[in-house]
């Protein structure tokens, strides 16, 4: 029975198997194999258990298409040690399905108690436990632990922590919490929504994959969309309200950044990162998505995407009350859903409007909405309806909503990297993160409603994609009919690959489409892919360049040529 390890890992947040705190491992193998498997390894795992004195925590297993994850409960201050006893029940499992001898269970419960005994910290599980009885935020990571959240916050050195009596609890308070995840528009929801609460004068803490902001202030530079960056943002002393991208990567390694949340977001869901910690399928990816529901509780919102079939497919399985938003006024799920004193956010004639149980309340006309690019952006469109949904489960009145949207992307530098268009010596750049086929479609959607003489489309896609999910990029940039592209090598993203092993694979899809040989450069990094892009333009043309890795440097360089009245070659 061919079996081969995926992933051994902490869970320290609710997660896709578990409810709380504890560890898990994915592990191919033969379909046929699962059941004999899942029993093996609850046995082996029960045992040891028992030998440590573990007793009532939980196992669970979830299936996969080549393989299953075992996951299993564990004290917060164990977690290592949970990882490492997990392992060890899957070595044992493993054994018996091979027809080895069964391992000494007794000497395994020996190095893992002792394991144990290293990791307890009884003042961390104390004081966690106090914050939970208050329903605070409790956080514990980067050498600090904290309770409360913002402005409320009391943040500790993970090796210096009070006894829970005598915390200054009355000090201690929760600022309001969003969590926003989906395949696309994540970070513009987020900017948008911290723009919103700005305008409604809080100050907003927010998390995403260029960065943590609390205010104006950057305090943490990256890829931030995960918990690191969440309690980064959470103990941050001038946050009022935070709003935190929460990446389908952070919920798998780690769980939720969080036990509670007033609010959370579910954008779409595309397929993309399929594959990995034993997500196979777009559905399995939905339900990744939807973990957030479980930092909501019984009053907690969910803001949910009506035209996404996956997720109106999967929402009679969740409790917590409901806002949809939809492109489509005449939806089904919208209808029905308002009929039954729902809420919902709409574009409507040209018109974002909220819909509420007890009245309508036009937010702003799209076409004085810069994002949407007078209408023409219809993912951004679909962006606008998701952040209004949460502004208002946030409590933030519809006049600052509307002034927020007026203004945001106004600036260059409001939603960087996100469908921004630069003039240059009379060519026209389209910026954009577009990193899958569904953000490629996207972004394809809106170039054609510019007005260009020829096109050329820049592109390159990370190395922990399937060779057809590479190529399902590669054809949704031709579906543009591009003069020109550009195929870039992401050397920050080869994730296993080899150097030039993506754009061979987009060169030859490109090619297997009709494209000719002239009408494809290959480049390296972004700000390669730019100058070839730049060297090929002639007044008129539209770029539309999908940058993941320079963009402050390309920005730089933009606005170098610009400021020097940079030309065309072939004007």
């Amino acid at each position: 029975m061919p079996i081969h390890v995926l992933d051994s890992r902490r869970l320290t947040g609710p997660s896709l198997l578990l409810d709380g705190p504890g560890a898990v491992l994915d592990v191919r193998l033969e379909e046929g194999d699962c059941d004999r498997a899942i029993v093996a390894w609850r046995n082996a795992a029960q045992n040891l258990l028992r030998e440590v004195g573990w007793i009532g925590e939980s196992l669970v297993s979830r299936r996969f298409p080549g393989g299953v994850s075992l996951a299993l409960t564990a004290p917060v201050d164990g977690l290592y040690a949970a990882a490492e006893l997990n392992e060890r029940a899957w070595e044992a499992a493993a054994a018996e399905l091979a027809g080895q001898p069964a391992p000494a269970y007794a000497a395994d419960g020996a190095a893992l108690r002792e394991a144990i005994t290293a990791e307890r910290n009884p003042a961390l599980v104390a004081l966690r436990l106090e914050a939970r009885s208050r329903g605070l935020t409790f956080l514990s990571g980067e050498e600090l632990v904290s309770v409360g959240s913002g402005t409320g916050a009391i943040v500790w050195p993970a090796d210096a922590l009070p006894n829970p009596a005598e915390v200054d609890w009355p000090r201690a308070h929760d600022v309001p919490i969003a969590l926003v995840t989906g395949s696309n528009g994540k970070t513009t929801v987020v900017r948008l929504l911290g723009e919103m609460a700005r305008e409604a004068g809080r100050t907003p803490g927010l998390t995403s994959t260029d960065g943590v902001t609390a205010g104006s202030a950057l305090i943490g530079e990256g890829d931030y969309s995960g918990p690191s960056g969440a309690r980064l943002a959470l103990r941050h002393p001038r946050v009022q309200t935070a709003i935190l991208e929460t990446a389908r990567g952070g919920i798998l390694r780690r769980g939720l950044a969080v036990e509670r949340a007033d609010v959370a977001a579910v954008t779409n869901v595309a397929e993309d990162h399929l594959g990995e910690f034993g997500i196979e399928t777009l559905a399995q990816l939905a339900d990744t998505k939807l973990v957030v529901v479980k930092a909501l509780g019984a009053h907690g919102a969910l803001v949910l995407n009506a035209d996404d079939p996956m997720l109106v497919e999967r929402h009679g399985r969740i409790r917590a009350p409901i806002t949809w938003f939809s492109l489509d006024p005449t939806s089904h799920v919208i209808s029905g859903h308002i009929q039954e004193g729902g809420t919902a956010v709409l574009a409507d004639a040209g018109v974002i409007l909220l819909v509420q149980p007890d009245h309508r309340a036009p937010v702003a006309q799209l076409a004085e909405v810069p994002i949407t690019f007078g209408g023409n952006a219809r993912h951004n469109i679909a962006n606008a309806l998701a952040a209004v949904a949460v502004a208002a489960a946030l409590g933030i009145g519809v006049a600052a909503m509307a002034a927020a949207l007026r203004r945001f992307g106004r600036g260059a530098g409001d939603n960087p990297g996100r469908a921004n268009l630069i003039e240059l010596g009379g060519v026209r750049i389209l910026i954009d993160y577009a990193h899958n086929p569904h953000g490629m479609n996207a972004l394809v959607r809106l170039a054609e409603k510019l007005p260009a003489r020829r096109r050329l489309v820049m592109l390159g896609q990370a190395g922990d994609r399937s060779d057809e999910a590479i190529r399902q990029l590669a054809r949704a940039a031709w579906s543009l009919r591009p003069d020109h592209v550009v195929v870039k090598d992401m050397a920050e993203y080869l994730r296993g690959r080899a150097p030039g092993e993506v754009p061979a694979l987009l060169t030859d899809e490109f090619s297997r489409l009709g494209v000719e040989d002239g009408a494809i450069s290959r480049a390296g990094p972004d700000i390669e892919g730019v100058r070839k892009a730049l060297d090929w333009a002639r007044p008129g043309d539209l770029l539309i360049l999908a940058v993941h890795e320079d963009r402050r440097a390309i920005v730089e360089l933009l606005a170098q040529l610009k400021a020097a009245d940079w030309k065309p070659c072939h004007s």
